[in-house]
């Protein structure tokens, strides 16, 4: 984590799939929905005490399995150095533990002093591989056996596309570099289809209520409520039928927290999504599911 700015796959996404052919317009309509939201959290009364949360969620306070990051973090107190906000984490745990022990290949961008690359390695294990990028060429000095160091900026396009072709296998990327949004928008635009099904990719130190990544990045979510529902191919009574579009075909989900953004891509292509109806007995109301699209009526000829 720094505070200052810097200076400006073997299994690869279908080519129709790029990030920036669904922002602009959603980013403008997530702009006018952030004043509401943001006037809305101003009145709201949020609860202060962990009492308040009826036990639901991750506490900061659950034990961390032994050998976990936050463990490291603790224990380096000589070395390279280390530089997190606490909350991470949680986020860590919750969105990387399923790569330990299987050698993932992992991407974080912005070395500085070079202690997070040796908690990856200690974290994910043996045969795990680590490449971390920075724009000052003395962090050439933390390249070892299993980590490789790439000198370049996180804001040209151009120094992406040369890192593909020498790192065709990906599956964590991690941006804790410049932190200026133009930075985060093309690392995640050029990084983000190049992971392999089931990666990750989390941008840290998103600050500010008015930062213009993190509107970019809420314009996303819309894509993944995109519908145009259509009846189940076994009939009306079946349930009904949404086809993907090419990002909910690659994007499983999207989460935010507290400075920090991840995506998660699904393991396989999804196709379709869809809402199967189980049971015989149905209320006579309610049937015709909220912006169809190009579905016709799909309340049922009888209960």
């Amino acid at each position: 984590m720094e505070l200052a700015t810097t200076s400006p796959s073997q299994t690869k996404m279908p080519e129709r799939f790029t990030i920036r052919r669904f922002i602009p317009r959603q980013v403008r309509r997530w702009g006018r929905g952030w004043l509401m939201a943001r006037d809305l959290a101003d009145g709201l009364t949020w609860p202060r005490s962990p009492r308040d949360y009826m036990g639901q969620g991750t506490s900061p306070t659950d034990p961390e399995p032994p050998g976990g990051l936050e463990r490291y973090y603790d224990a380096n107190m000589e070395g390279p150095g280390i530089w997190k906000w606490r909350q991470y984490f949680e986020l860590y745990r919750r969105h990387l533990e399923k790569f330990v022990g299987r050698s993932p290949h992992l991407l974080e961008v912005g070395i500085y002093s070079g202690g997070s690359l040796g908690m990856w390695r200690d974290y994910f294990g043996p045969g795990s591989q680590i490449y971390g990028l920075d724009i000052e060429p003395s962090t050439r000095c933390y390249e070892g056996p299993d980590t490789r160091i790439f000198i370049g900026d996180q804001g040209d396009r151009g120094f992406w596309e040369r890192f593909r072709r020498e790192v065709p296998t990906l599956d964590i990327a991690i941006d804790d570099g410049g932190h200026a949004p133009h930075q985060q928008r093309i690392t995640l635009e050029e990084i983000l289809p190049h992971l392999r099904p089931g990666g990750v990719f989390i941008c840290e130190d998103i600050h500010g209520d008015t930062n213009q990544f993190g509107a970019y990045a809420a314009g996303l979510v819309q894509n993944l409520n995109a519908m145009a529902a259509r009846t189940h191919p076994d009939g009306v009574q079946a349930g009904v039928v949404s086809d993907a579009t090419p990002f909910q075909e690659a994007i499983h989900s999207i989460h935010f927290y507290p400075f920090a953004l991840v995506i998660e891509k699904n393991a396989s292509p999804v196709k379709s999504l869809v809402a199967a109806k189980h049971g015989t007995s149905w209320q006579p109301f309610g049937m015709e599911p909220k912006g169809v699209g190009t579905a016709t009526s799909l309340r049922p000829t009888e209960g």
